[in-house]
């Protein structure tokens, strides 16, 4: 018994199992290229899908696999500015009309103002 015993050792610190009649899931190896010149291979199951982009483990940038080209870029819609919101709402002649209501408002409460007051308004800064 003495010459079976594992002296010195700690359960379940290490595996004492070897690499002996299994076998491996079948691999391949793709190969990836960063913009910055940096070149590595990554493993993957041979039926998995193969990403076109992977961060490249030198510097962190998205690395282009060497085999496949450019992935498709999605089509970005240019931002909206409020002028074209408007727009979508109304049309330059309805614009215009609403331009002359308010000015007309405007004038009106001016008129209305210095009429009133005989001593001249004070200029007001706004906000």
């Amino acid at each position: 018994m003495a010459e079976r015993a594992l002296r010195g050792t700690r359960l379940g610190a290490t595996s004492y199992e070897n690499d002996r009649n299994t076998d491996l899931a079948p691999r391949r190896d793709v190969a990836f290229d960063c913009p910055k010149g940096h070149h590595f291979t990554v493993p993957f199951a041979a039926e998995a899908e193969i990403p076109a982009v992977w961060e490249c483990r030198v510097c962190g940038a998205t690395a282009l696999t060497a085999a496949v080209d450019l992935p498709a870029q999605k089509k970005a819609k240019p931002p909206r500015s409020h002028w074209d919101m408007l727009m979508e709402r109304r049309t330059i002649a309805d614009l215009e009309e609403v331009l002359a209501e308010r000015l007309a408002v405007i004038r009106e409460r001016r008129g209305l103002a210095d009429a009133t007051q005989a001593a001249p308004a004070v200029q007001r800064k706004s906000a």
